[in-house]
């Protein structure tokens, strides 16, 4: 592998665990997400094991960042000190694991209404 992907690979992996800590998500949490055992999230976060697209698509809308912020192609950066961001991971922090999975499916449903409202797919 050439420098310049592995310097791209560590950027997504960093990226991966910034805003899955940001989300309020264990490794856990997000591996039963995506249908993956967590020691899949533990080798992506650290750069071990690729990232198919369809993967990267899941990561951005579970996470609710973009795909080109993942993969360090945008500058735009996560928030991380509104006041706001922070009570919602530590309230998400105590959830059960099932009722976090509901909160998920509830946020992505509500996206996805948004998303259809706005003329887009």
């Amino acid at each position: 592998m050439s420098e310049s992907q592995e310097s791209k690979r560590q950027v997504l992996a960093n990226r991966l665990k910034e805003a899955r800590k940001m989300a309020g998500l264990s490794q856990g949490q997000t591996a039963k997400l995506l249908e993956l055992h967590r020691p899949a999230i533990s080798e992506i976060e650290a750069g071990n094991r690729r990232v198919s697209v369809e993967e990267l698509k899941r990561f951005a809308e579970i996470y609710d960042v973009t795909a080109s912020w993942l993969l360090g192609e945008t500058a735009e950066q996560l928030q991380t000190d509104d006041p706001r961001l922070q009570l919602a991971a530590r309230e998400l922090g105590k959830l059960k694991s099932d009722d976090l999975d509901r909160l998920m499916r509830l946020l992505a449903s509500m996206r996805g209404a948004d998303d259809s409202s706005n003329g887009e797919t």
